[in-house]
């Protein structure tokens, strides 16, 4: 199935009532949309233990890749698959030091960058071993302490951080602090999708979120469009904390509540003056969602004021209203619809993504 939006968002109708509904088109989105993508990690201090190993399974329940995250002794670190290249066995089930990786099935050995190294009874096998012998190796990068990995990419980090640096690179990322306590995961019985359509407008905001919204200046509320991740800047009406912005600053002298940047296709990284909350959007199946919150603290005294005391209740209004869109585009009589060219461009822009990428 081929997906249209024109790029003129006064002219623009949304992507149909169908590609929310499709299976083929649900399930297409894994290799399409997800694969050449950029995927939230962790931090370092998490995902590296000395000279080790650290296991897990990417967007378990959807991609289902199993991962490790290693580090050298010389603190090099790389993002590797899981999978034996012997029989397909899953390597390492739990984080350890260890300065090699061994298969537990056949004994087959790998150095921490992925290299064959050893594999028992295998003297008489011919052009052995050969490059495919090697754990495949996927791009690893990172912004400050945080950790991002491309299965097959698609698109350069280099320009998600161009944009991260000019608004938030002068916090102390090093020194933001995780919060596990307050991590929440959150399931929405509806598309991933729609999750992220909701996102990705203000314009709900006086509608939806009344004591969110009488803290931010609804009409100064702007988007910012970049080529696969946008920013959504919330300013201040008087009733929140700021960002103390530095001189030189591109915002410098504006009161900046809250910087909400969207990375194509289901990253959320907001930064309040307190930290960090990270949404990641995981996609179960066409009809449920699990968003998870993960908490990083900067500055402890403007924690719990402001905008961040309304998370929990924003999340819980956004929930009602994504899966009463949802269940409405169940109707046979709703196929598409328009775009607010000046509260909408947020959501044009991603479904324009959406329709390149399926589009291949």
């Amino acid at each position: 199935m081929k997906f249209q939006i024109d790029p003129d968002i006064r002219k623009a109708e949304t992507l149909p009532a169908s590609f929310y509904k499709d299976t083929a088109v649900f399930e297409e989105m894994r290799e399409k949309v997800f694969y050449p993508a950029w995927h939230w990690l962790g931090d370092k201090s998490q995902l590296t233990i000395g000279a080790g190993v650290t296991p897990f399974q990417l967007l378990d329940g959807f991609l289902d890749e199993p991962l490790i995250i290693t580090r050298d002794k010389e603190e090099r670190t790389c993002a590797l698959t899981n999978i034996c290249t012997h029989r397909a066995n899953l390597i390492s089930h739990n984080q350890e030091d260890s300065h090699q990786l061994i298969c537990k099935y056949h004994g087959r050995r790998f150095a921490l960058d992925g290299s064959f190294m050893h594999m028992p009874e295998f003297k008489e096998a011919s052009d052995f071993p050969r490059a495919c012998d090697d754990l495949h190796q996927f791009d690893l990068a990172s912004w400050g302490p945080f950790l991002f990995t491309s299965l097959q990419q698609g698109f350069s980090f280099a320009e998600i951080q161009k944009e991260l640096d000019k608004r938030v690179g002068f916090l102390p990322l090093n020194e933001f602090k995780a919060l596990p306590e307050m991590d929440k995961d959150y399931l929405v019985n509806a598309h991933w999708a729609l999750y992220c359509d909701n996102y990705l407008e203000g314009f709900h905001i006086p509608f939806v979120h009344a004591d969110l919204n009488s803290l931010l200046d609804y009409g100064a509320y702007e988007t910012l469009l970049f080529e696969h991740m946008n920013l959504q800047v919330g300013y201040s009406s008087g009733g929140d904390e700021v960002f103390n912005l530095p001189t030189g600053h591109i915002d410098y002298g504006k009161k900046i509540a809250a910087y909400y940047f969207w990375v194509f296709p289901n990253l959320m990284l907001n930064f309040y003056p307190w930290g960090l909350s990270v949404n990641v959007v995981k996609p179960i199946n066409k009809n449920k969602t699990k968003v998870s919150f993960i908490t990083y603290l900067y500055d402890e005294s403007k924690l719990h004021s402001g905008a961040e005391a309304l998370i929990d209740k924003v999340e819980r209004e956004d929930e009602f209203v994504v899966e009463g869109v949802h269940k409405g585009l169940k109707s046979k009589f709703y196929k598409a619809g328009r775009f607010s060219p000046t509260r909408e461009k947020g959501v044009h822009h991603f479904h324009q993504l959406l329709a390149k990428f399926i589009n291949g």
